[in-house]
């Protein structure tokens, strides 16, 4: 099963082969953060980011062709034991 990578700036980390950034700011980067609209936690900006690609938040079309990350490994700089948008995309591209 595809799983979750941290980001990091660690000399000598390098992104293991394969695997998907989908941090901000590219396509499949969450646009909610803690802070902006009332989002008071990561747990808060993964719930929003899930209602938006449902169409229940209203914002620029978000992505919909999750089957380009089924397979994969997905990276963010979220912590691994933090909430993390990239969760929900695992889900959704491979269930």
């Amino acid at each position: 099963m595809p799983k979750r990578v941290q980001l990091r700036r660690s000399k000598g980390w390098r992104k293991p082969e394969g695997v998907v950034v989908v941090s901000r700011p590219g396509r499949w980067g969450n646009p909610f953060r803690v802070g902006d609209f009332g989002i008071r936690s990561a747990a808060d900006a993964v719930q929003r980011y899930r209602e938006w690609l449902d169409g229940r938040v209203v914002g620029p079309k978000p992505p919909t062709d999750f089957s380009v990350l089924a397979g994969h490994d997905l990276a963010c700089w979220c912590s691994l034991d933090q909430p993390c948008h990239a969760d929900v995309l695992l889900k959704l591209a491979n269930d």
